[in-house]
């Protein structure tokens, strides 16, 4: 689902792979009239895998479709001076809720000066590799944050990289909330923005703000690698009696109480505190004794079922979450079905047909939803953009047509 919290704002967005086009679907989510500028034929990312089977060739990327729903598609030969007028042109419009670029694509032609030479309040925001503007994409960063040491398992011989790329996803809210931040200033001002986003300091920062920057400085010490336990506090996977296993996390006081209280282990607690000399009323002394707590967790679900784990588990209050993979998550999970969870709905994308989608996961009180659009075919809104936005007339659109300048769905 959408809201209409951003009224008539129109986003101009030139870009590919994750960072840019999912801050441009965020914006679209609150309502933005998000035009996507790409290629005639699909830029780099078009037809990235997963791909819908076609019989005739390559079908529909599952991924560009998900990461560009509820934006406009114009198709623009960005290579030839007449196409790199046009979006020039789109992006610096002329309208209150006009005049923003955002991009990933750093060619000198859509540089804020070139802009703001035309438009004097141009908001651009342009995502970056590095800081210095060099090439970086989420793993060739995430392996400089020293996480691929200690995840899984992971160590400096033999470093593991988490498969969510984590750090486009963290870029990508951070330029959505910078574009509208921006935008609320030049409301105030009149005075436009030139905003630059590196995929390295959303990582770094984000570094230094949960503390890992200060913990090598200060402690001079690096975070062990623990495989699937809980940094800091209890938390570890278990097995149950059919194979299955589940997560349980007790950081808080009341979360370790429910814990101890579903798995019966407070006569054991009370040993092993005795015997050690350790408070497991503290979440750090916890983190220390974390092997010794799961051995006493261990047979309790090592004689349950999952479901009767999570029945014991839930009447306890305690918290825990249940391992599988996404066709299960589909299959039993209320909170991704469209039936019991709003932000959830079932829509049908040209060219793949009908299947569940995500709006915004924030839900608006006293708002009304609008159902989200599909990611529209290549070049699906390009006459009616060049028409609504520029001005321009049926024949003047039949030339570019003619010269290649543009191309429609």
């Amino acid at each position: 689902m959408t809201y209409p919290i951003l009224g008539a704002l129109r986003v101009i967005e030139s870009s590919a792979f994750i960072a840019a086009p999912l801050a441009g679907l965020t914006l679209a989510q609150f309502g933005a009239d998000v035009i996507r500028v790409d290629l005639p034929g699909g830029g780099i990312d078009y037809a990235r895998m997963p791909r819908m089977p076609h019989p005739e060739g390559k079908g529909r990327s599952l991924y560009w479709t998900g990461l560009n729903k509820g934006k406009r598609s114009v198709a623009i030969d960005l290579r030839r001076p007449e196409g790199r007028e046009l979006v020039q042109a789109l992006a610096t419009a002329p309208g209150p809720d006009a005049g923003v670029l955002l991009t990933n694509i750093g060619t000198p032609w859509l540089a804020h000066e070139v802009l703001a030479a035309r438009r004097a309040d141009m908001i651009t925001c342009t995502i970056q590799g590095n800081p210095d503007g060099s090439t970086a994409v989420d793993y060739t960063v995430n392996c400089a944050t020293g996480y691929p040491y200690v995840t899984g398992g992971g160590s400096a011989q033999q470093p593991v990289n988490h498969v969510l790329p984590a750090w486009d996803i963290a870029c990508a809210y951070q330029a959505a909330f910078a574009v509208v931040a921006a935008v609320d200033r030049r409301r105030r001002t009149g005075e436009g923005t030139q905003m630059k986003l590196a995929l390295a300091d959303a990582a770094f920062t984000m570094l230094s703000h949960l503390g890992v920057l200060a913990e090598a400085e200060l402690l001079q010490q690096e975070r062990p690698s623990i495989g699937n336990h809980l940094y800091g506090a209890f938390g570890r996977d278990f097995a149950c009696a059919d194979g299955h296993r589940l997560m349980v996390v007790a950081i808080s006081a009341s979360q370790w109480k429910c814990l101890v209280s579903a798995c019966g282990i407070g006569e054991g607690v009370a040993a092993l505190q005795r015997s050690t000399g350790v408070d497991l009323a503290d979440e750090a002394q916890r983190f220390e004794a974390r092997d010794a707590i799961a051995a006493l967790i261990e047979p309790w679900f090592a004689v349950r079922t999952r479901e009767q784990a999570i029945r014991e588990l839930e009447a306890h209050k305690a918290t825990w979450g249940r391992y599988g993979n996404v066709g299960e998550l589909l299959a039993g999970d209320p909170r991704v079905n469209a039936a019991t969870n709003p932000v959830f709905e079932r829509i049908e994308t040209p060219g793949i047909g009908a299947h569940i989608a995500a709006g915004s996961a924030v839900r608006v009180a006293s708002l009304g939803r609008e159902p989200t659009a599909p990611a529209p075919l290549l070049g699906a809104h390009t006459d009616e953009v060049l028409h609504e936005v520029l001005g321009l007339d049926s024949a003047a659109v039949g030339r570019l047509h003619d010269a290649g300048v543009v191309a429609a769905a």
